[in-house]
C-alpha cells in the first residue's frame, strides 16, 4: 500500500475515536423496526419519522436510537413532557 494511503488510514482511526470532532447536519436512514419499515431523517437540527408514534410524540423509538448511536454527533432532541399525575 503507498505510504499516503497508510496515513490516510491512520488518521482515519484516530477521527473515528474523537467523535467530538464531527456534527452531522443532515441524515436519512432506513430502520428496520419490529413491525415495519420507517425512514428517519435529521435536517436542519430536526428529527422526523415515519411511525405513528412520532406523528404524536415528535420523539420515537428509532430516533432515541440513532440519537444513541450517533452521541454527540447530533444534536441532542427534548423528550416531551409529561403532565403530572392529577393535573
Amino acid at each position: 500500500m503507498q505510504s499516503s494511503l497508510i496515513g490516510k488510514v491512520e488518521k482515519a482511526k484516530v477521527y473515528a475515536g474523537e467523535r467530538h470532532r464531527m456534527q452531522v447536519e443532515g441524515l436519512q436512514v432506513n430502520f428496520h423496526g419490529e413491525n415495519a419499515e420507517h425512514q428517519v431523517t435529521l435536517s436542519d437540527g430536526a428529527w422526523a419519522c415515519t411511525c405513528d408514534f412520532f406523528a404524536n410524540w415528535s420523539v420515537c423509538s428509532h430516533t432515541m436510537a440513532l440519537e444513541r448511536v450517533l452521541e454527540g454527533m447530533v444534536p441532542k432532541q427534548p423528550l416531551p413532557v409529561l403532565a403530572a399525575a392529577g393535573a
